[in-house]
């Protein structure tokens, strides 16, 4: 089966040695997404989250996607003990993101990620028709 390769430099830029999605059949995995680069770097848990949601979904529609169309997530956080602190933040970006069509969903502390003042990353996986 054919793969697509797709860094998407103008939404989620990637590194060098990896690329952004990968497209397989119907299948479209996204590589780790984080609020990098943006004025959410160095700020709240749960406004890193947003931007790094919006790029997920930014991604999904460039891909002839919709967010409904995401059915496996999984969140890296710096501390799950903020993550529970923000759990009412956290469940009405879930509500506005996915509308309804939660995605299956890993939690996962972790020590760091790659650049300070990152505290979350979530990487996907989709199913577009």
């Amino acid at each position: 089966m054919e793969k697509t390769r797709n860094n998407h430099p103008n939404i989620a830029p990637s590194g060098p040695t990896f690329s952004r999605t990968v497209r397989t059949g119907n299948w479209l995995f996204i590589a780790g997404c984080t609020a990098r680069g943006t004025d959410a770097q160095g700020k709240s848990l749960m406004e890193q989250t947003r931007v790094t949601l919006d790029r997920i979904a930014q991604i999904v529609r460039a891909e002839g996607g919709q967010p409904s169309d995401i059915v496996k997530i999984t969140t890296f956080v710096t501390s799950i003990p903020a993550w529970r602190e923000a759990r009412e933040t956290q469940e009405a970006l879930w509500v506005e993101f996915f509308e309804g069509a939660y995605p299956a969903n890993t939690l996962i502390e972790i020590t760091g990620l790659a650049e300070a003042g990152l505290d979350v990353e979530i990487e996907a996986t989709a199913e577009i028709s």
